[in-house]
């Protein structure tokens, strides 16, 4: 049986809706999750991120011992992609209208990571992989809040999530080798 209504909307229709609060950017009538939440979350995804990157740095720079070259630059790699990840997500906070916060101030306590040094090489990759099962713990469910509301969103944050499990992985790969 054919369907009575079209699948898209008409052009007219579309047209005319695009030149409704074009002070709103990409953020259009069509656009169901409530934005205010997603910011807040996507605020703390990037305090999250930015204590990962505070905390990753001091390790890359603390890293000694036998096996420390090869760890300390893993703890490189994975500071230079939270910053990547930091920068994604304040840029997606600014398209739906929001302001990303940077502030030092409270960054802990925004962030669902936490700072913890480590007293050595061993302390550090499993603090480190604590801080990335909570990322991932918590990606997860932003994507499931995201869903269909918010596919941009959803996809940006999927594609943080998987390389947070390959971070995950690394750091298991890498207490592995050092024999923990």
């Amino acid at each position: 049986m054919a369907k009575t209504h079209p699948f898209l909307t008409d052009i007219k229709t579309l047209r005319k809706r695009a030149r409704q609060h074009i002070e709103q950017g990409a953020v259009t009538p069509g656009y169901k999750a409530d934005r205010e939440t997603m910011v807040k979350l996507l605020n703390e995804a990037l305090a999250t991120e930015i204590v990962c990157v505070l905390r990753y740095k001091r390790h890359f720079f603390m890293a000694s011992g036998i096996n420390a070259q090869s760890v300390a630059q893993e703890f490189l790699q994975h500071a230079n992609e939270e910053q990547m990840h930091a920068d994604q997500i304040a840029q997606r906070i600014v398209q739906l209208g929001g302001e990303p916060n940077f502030s030092p101030e409270g960054l802990l306590t925004r962030s669902h990571a936490e700072y913890v040094e480590g007293k050595d090489l061993v302390d550090m990759i499993k603090e480190d992989l604590v801080a990335e099962r909570i990322a991932i713990d918590s990606y997860r469910e932003m994507v499931a809040y995201a869903g269909n509301d918010d596919p941009t969103t959803r996809r940006m944050l999927e594609g943080i999530l998987a390389m947070e499990e390959e971070h995950a992985d690394d750091l298991v790969n890498l207490l592995e080798e050092l024999g923990r």
